[in-house]
């Protein structure tokens, strides 16, 4: 199971499913930050790239910004084959906070390891991130997906609109403050043409002024008011596209 990074896009490959790799128990599986388990930080940062390759230095230094304060970066994680060897890092998620919306988080960037896909990790690393965000006051859950939406359906998520991820923030921010912080930009008003009228009757000469003309007939029919908000979007389409304009789904889940 596959997911792309910003966002939690899903691609199941069983091509690459082999039967022989031992399966962690599921019980057994925990979910710890990443900034609170820094011995782990090459690991999670080689399973990131085995999906998404990119400069290792970046990746350990993007991993590093996690703090309780969000963005916060968590793995998920099987226990120790021994005392003496690290948990092996099944999976991998972040979650930032969303601007305007105090009890929102954006889920992104969801990993599985490749040995292990097909075999319920991802829905495990997706429960755990909604009793994680429970239990620190947060209500509702927000992702993005090209085509696996039956799969969030089946967990829970419905089809929604989009949110603006926080790249940052601070535990002494208060929540009424995210409400200042630049929206995506609205699209500017028409400009006005300029007015002739004046400029008219600057240049026009003394005397008495003529009738203004008639008004113009009233048009035969009249379209109907564009209906307000967003267009509708359903399992089959939608009107949102990701950065590089491929259609993309919101999906958003109460917790």
């Amino acid at each position: 199971m596959t997911l792309s990074p910003g966002s939690t896009e899903l691609t199941l490959d069983p091509a690459h499913q082999p039967e022989d790799t031992p399966a962690p128990n599921l019980a057994e599986l925990t979910l710890e930050p990443v900034h609170c388990r820094p011995e782990l930080l090459d690991a999670c940062a080689d399973l990131i790239n085995e999906q998404w390759p990119r400069s290792r230095a970046s990746r350990l230094h993007s991993l590093g910004q996690s703090s309780d304060a969000f963005p916060l970066c968590l793995m998920l994680l099987s226990p120790r084959p021994t005392p003496e060897v690290d948990p092996i890092v099944v999976g991998h998620a972040r979650l930032s906070r969303v601007l305007d919306r105090p009890q929102s988080l954006l889920v992104e960037t969801v990993v599985v390891a490749r040995a292990l896909r097909g075999r319920g990790f991802g829905r495990r690393l997706m429960e755990g991130l909604e009793a994680f965000a429970q239990a620190r006051g947060f209500r509702r859950l927000h992702l993005t997906t090209h085509d696996q939406l039956q799969f969030y359906a089946h967990l829970g998520y419905q089809l929604g609109e989009p949110v603006q991820g926080l790249v940052f923030t601070s535990q002494q921010l208060p929540a009424t403050l995210l409400r200042v912080f630049p929206r995506a930009p609205s699209p500017r008003p028409p400009c006005k043409a300029p007015s002739l009228t004046v400029q008219t009757a600057s240049r026009a000469p003394k005397g008495p002024s003529l009738p203004p003309p008639p008004p113009l007939p009233e048009p035969l029919t009249t379209s109907p008011p564009p209906p307000a908000g967003p267009p509708p979007q359903s399992l089959l389409e939608t009107q949102y596209q990701d950065l590089r304009g491929c259609p993309i789904f919101w999906m958003e889940k109460d917790i």
